[in-house]
């Protein structure tokens, strides 16, 4: 309820194939929002809390020696962890040490984790929307660049306004009255790599995509256009920032139900 933009976010990440870090004070409904999200799109959902004793293994998974009950042989059987799933949702990503953080790394780039030399194909498809908390930063690790660079889109998650907020509390005195209304039809996968099929196909004209680029190349030598972007920006985009606006303005559009890029998509 009153989470429209976040929810059209969400949609962009999913269809031009990324992750999403969504930063907002607890009690928004993030964790509901991801869990219905996947249970919408028949995705399997698995949540981690992210802790300071969390380890690599507990994201990925580990080897554990077993003993065959017939022929007593004991050997190495692989326990998946949670990141084995479509849709994961690292809560409080930060609170996690550097090491942990980077476990996800792999997994959010290539889509596949090596566990004692074997590479392991995630799901597909597979998203990681992990969550920041902004106020409370005691305790806290902050991202590396080399992380929050596999994040294809930041989501702020804001206060519900005050309609919003009245709705809220119709719909939980009316969940907590009486039984849950029937959930909607979920989507079937299959239409989920159809739509990114679809927005990847979607027409952009050779203008729009010059200006995509000429943006990314702003962002590398921001001084030939202004003193004051100068001082804003440490480091350019990469060419996967020109790839992510590309998907994401394609995207944007695609949700609109247009055939075509247009530059309102690119700003968007």
């Amino acid at each position: 309820v009153g989470m429209d933009d976040v929810i059209d976010e969400l949609m962009i990440s999913i269809f031009a194939r990324g992750h999403c870090l969504l930063v907002g004070v607890p009690g928004l409904a993030k964790t509901l929002l991801v869990s219905s999200l996947a249970e919408t799109m028949s995705l399997g959902f698995n949540r981690i809390q992210f802790t300071p004793d969390l380890m690599p293994s507990d994201i990925t998974g580990t080897e554990l020696l077993q003993e065959d009950p017939e022929t007593h042989q004991r050997m190495f059987k692989f326990q998946k962890g949670p990141v084995f799933t479509n849709l994961l949702l690292a809560d409080e990503i930060n609170r996690a040490s550097p090491r942990t953080q980077s476990a996800l790394l792999q997994a959010m780039q290539e889509r596949e984790v090596t566990i004692a030399g074997q590479h392991r194909p995630l799901g597909r498809p597979f998203h990681v929307l992990a969550t920041q908390n902004p106020i409370e930063q005691e305790g806290t690790y902050p991202l590396p660049e080399a992380q929050l660079d596999r994040f294809l889109l930041h989501v702020n998650v804001d206060y519900p306004d005050a309609a919003a907020e009245a709705e809220i509390l119709r719909l939980t005195r009316a969940e907590a009255s009486s039984p849950a209304a029937a959930a909607p039809e979920p989507l079937h996968q299959d239409a989920i790599f159809a739509a990114r099929e679809e927005v990847l196909g979607l027409h952009m004209s050779s203008a729009v995509e010059d200006y995509m680029v000429q943006l990314i190349v702003a962002t590398r030598s921001p001084a030939r256009y202004s003193e004051q972007l100068d001082h804003w920006i440490e480091y350019g985009g990469s060419p996967r920032a020109t790839i992510a606006l590309d998907r994401c303005a394609r995207a944007h559009a695609w949700l609109a139900d247009r055939d075509f890029v247009g530059p309102d998509d690119v700003q968007a």
